[in-house]
């Protein structure tokens, strides 16, 4: 699996912990799930937008 696809996948994962997380209220944890998604997806946008592997 590529990296991106990667990328895209844990985006999906978290997302998916964003809400279960929120629908139980527990607050704290959105908001880390949610920091953590939008790293993944300036990850995944970086990727997109060239081919070098800095990482």
């Amino acid at each position: 699996m590529s990296r991106k696809n990667d990328l895209k996948e844990l985006a999906s994962d978290l997302s998916r912990a964003v809400e279960t997380a929120r629908r139980v209220g527990l607050h704290t944890t959105v908001y880390l799930l949610s920091m953590a998604l939008v790293d993944v997806k300036e990850a995944a946008a970086d990727h997109d937008g060239s081919d070098d592997s800095a990482a």
